[in-house]
């Protein structure tokens, strides 16, 4: 037999409990909003309801009696916490009840032991047990009168600035509901509490899944656990409590999951902002997701102490998004050590500055575990999920351990390093053996994919299947910003000095010390050349905590005072330095003026700069050089239509630098030419259909295979 009040679902197990306030929770709403809830409730018969309330049985009764839109419960949690009725029976459990009140002086000596306080007003027409209910006005709350509760060896609550409980010591709705969850076996998982007012807050304290709805009084918002289990709902009352019903049972399951370590928008100044620019990760798939035949979810994480702001329209985001809670001390041990100090350095084929902070390893496993077990909460039955870069390399393995049925594919934006960099990794072996768990495996160029295939070819069983898919810039939106900009901003020919232009952010693999010190060069050995260039880098900092680029900023900003103190003449300095972000329209304009456009990547996944380069001198007939790293992914795209230089060259970077300098208008205009018709990457959205369509195909050819996947097509047998 099943124990009275035991929720059990479809299949047998235990489904879930709803333990919800009354007053501000269940009662708030509109009567819309009631009425849904309640038959919600009545059509699921596997979710056991309790009443976790400051009233007394009469009142509850008497409500039952009168108000039709109210739930039947199964159990009522009374007397904020110091009574317990089978609802069923209405009858007082009074074993758990004497646990409850056990040390209770009874209301006689509290009343008298409080009598010297003269604003406290007992409740008189309210019944209560075992516990006593006052009024209290909050300018008469005062750690003198909770001294004299604490003398009575007696717990106490204050709420919504006027209802002033004293309780048993052992009292408190989330006591009482402790006690009944332990009685009847259920699991903490299934659990849902919900409420309004701080009498609620020992409910939020028992580590169940939550929801504070959103007229609940600021005092419980602020000191609700900071947890990825409570929901902070930006409905009031029903609505509240519903939603968190369905985040608890049944959430919004999609075809398709995009997981990134980050969402499209951006929380800022109390409202979402979207990105700058038209191009990038973030952008590329919110053109993926804008596609309502898709009807994808993007999972990422929000990060802060803050609860999770309400999501952002699908039309504002490019399709609905599910954000993930994240600590900022665990984001800190997860994003700005691990991936920034452990695996950016091996991605950037950089082993000698990989370093391990042991203790932050923990943290990159437990947001990887948690961005599983969010995705699969997101997926349908044989869903796509569709991952993205180093940020997530572990979800492969406790996705697949949890949900055998998903196609999972995961692209890499960035490098990916040859073997014997990657084997670098302290943690290399768990690594890989989460990445031979992928069903695909995606890359901008063949290089990296041949990395990928060669540290799994050892691997045992079946393997993942790759694909080489370049991903481009959306080049109309581009060109028609393009054209605005330099219809606005004529271009003048009178100014001699020609401009070189970087725009990337500040990091080591970008080279940016690497091009100071080539330019110093240039000037010693070809002195002409002072007052007739300037050098421009546009350098925006990473996030605050990232402490990996703290020695590439100091040696940069020590190399530009150098050579402009040493260059430098009054109303001429060979570099000048933009340490901060400029919105996408901006940078355009530091295209059209530039005359060089300078990319010297040690390492680099694409570089969507470069395309944007070209794409704005091509759409104004703009004459301009591109000088262009040879370990830039989009350089095997472009081939030697750019002029390709090596940034681990001191000489060759000097040498093509001056190069670039040296062609005529002519042959600048030439140059564009050829390379915006070798410029055939698919823009974000077709791109973004292309490796859906290919993660989803691996499903049906998932079988090991190995052989000639470098010449039978975009997408191959790993």
């Amino acid at each position: 037999m099943t124990p009275r009040g035991e929720p059990r679902g479809e299949r047998g197990g235990i489904a879930r409990v709803l333990a919800a306030d009354l007053d501000g929770t269940l009662l708030a709403g509109s009567r819309h909003e009631r009425r849904l809830l309640s038959e919600a409730l009545s059509e699921d018969p596997d979710t056991v309801v309790v009443f976790a309330t400051g009233r007394g049985l009469p009142s509850v009764r008497a409500l039952l009696r009168e108000d039709p839109l109210l739930p039947p419960p199964q159990w009522i949690i009374a007397d904020v916490g110091s009574s317990v009725i089978d609802a069923t029976r209405m009858t007082h459990d009074r074993a758990l009840e004497a646990e409850l009140r056990a040390g209770w002086p009874g209301a006689g000596p509290v009343r008298a032991a409080l009598a010297t306080f003269p604003h406290l007003l007992y409740q008189e027409h309210v019944p209560q047990e075992g516990r006593c209910s006052f009024y209290l006005a909050p300018e008469y709350f005062c750690d003198e009168l909770i001294r004299a509760v604490q003398a009575l060896s007696c717990s106490w609550s204050y709420a919504s600035s006027r209802y002033f409980d004293v309780l048993p010591p052992n009292g408190g709705k989330g006591r009482a509901l402790e006690l009944l969850a332990r009685k009847l076996a259920w699991p903490r998982s299934g659990v849902l509490v919900a409420g309004d007012s701080l009498n609620d807050l020992s409910l939020f304290r028992l580590g169940t899944p939550g929801v504070v709805v959103a007229n609940a009084e600021p005092a419980l918002r602020a000191q609700a656990p900071a947890s990825t289990l409570i929901h902070h709902s930006a409905l009031d009352g029903a609505a509240g409590v519903l939603e968190g019903l369905e985040r608890l049972g049944r959430p919004a399951r999609h075809p398709v999951v995009v997981g990134y370590h980050r969402p499209p928008v951006r929380w800022l100044d109390g409202q979402w902002q979207p990105p700058s620019s038209p191009n990038g990760v973030l952008p590329t798939l919110q053109a993926a997701l804008a596609d309502p035949d898709l009807n994808a979810v993007w999972a990422a994480a929000h990060v802060g102490e803050a609860p999770v702001p309400p999501p952002p329209p699908p039309a504002a985001a490019g399709g609905m998004l599910s954000l993930l809670p994240m600590p900022p001390g665990r984001w800190a041990g997860y994003f700005h050590r691990t991936c920034k100090e452990t695996l950016w350095p091996a991605l950037m084929s950089q082993p000698d500055l990989i370093r391990h902070p042991r203790a932050h390893w923990s943290d990159y496993q437990a947001v990887n575990t948690a961005f599983a077990r969010h995705i699969a909460s997101l997926a349908e039955h044989g869903a796509t999920v569709w991952l993205h870069d180093y940020n997530l390399w572990l979800v492969p393995a406790v996705l697949k351990a949890d949900r055998p049925d998903l196609t999972i594919g995961l692209f890499h934006h960035t490098p990916f390093p040859h073997p014997d960099v990657f084997g670098r990794i302290p943690q290399a072996d768990q690594l890989r053996d989460s990445l031979a768990r992928l069903d695909w495996a995606g890359f901008h160029t063949p290089d990296c994919a041949d990395h990928f295939h060669r540290l799994l070819t050892p691997s045992a069983g079946a393997a993942p299947r790759i694909g080489v898919h370049p991903l481009g810039i959306d080049r109309r939106a581009v060109t028609t910003l393009a054209r605005a900009r330099a219809a606005a901003r004529p271009h003048h020919r009178n100014d001699p000095t020609q401009l070189i232009l970087s725009v990337e952010r500040l990091d080591y693999a970008k080279a940016p010390v690497h091009k100071i010190h080539a330019l110093d060069t240039l000037l010693t050995e070809t002195p002409a050349l002072r007052h007739k260039i300037r050098y421009r880098l546009i350098c925006p900092p990473p996030e605050p905590g990232i402490h990996a680029y703290d020695t590439t900023r100091t040696a940069l900003e020590t190399a530009i005072t150098r050579i402009n103190r040493r260059w430098g003449t009054t109303g001429w300095q060979p570099v000048e330095y933009i340490p901060h972000k400029l919105d996408f329209a901006h940078i355009v304009d530091h295209y059209l003026a530039a005359d060089v456009f300078w990319v010297t990547s040690l390492a680099d996944g694409m570089n969507l700069t470069a395309q944007e380069y070209i794409t704005v001198h091509h759409a104004t007939r703009r004459p301009g050089v591109l000088v262009l790293s040879r370990h830039a992914g989009v350089a095997q795209h472009l081939g030697d239509t750019a002029l390709l230089t090596d940034p681990l060259d001191p000489h060759d970077l000097v040498d093509t630098l001056r190069t670039a300098l040296t062609l005529t208008r002519q042959e600048r205009a030439a140059h564009i030419s050829r390379l915006a018709g070798s410029l055939n990457t698919p823009e974000p959205a077709a791109w973004a259909r292309m490796v859906i369509t290919a993660i989803r195909a691996s499903a049906d050819t998932h079988t090991g295979a190995r052989e000639s996947w470098r010449t039978s097509g975009s997408t191959h047998p790993a």
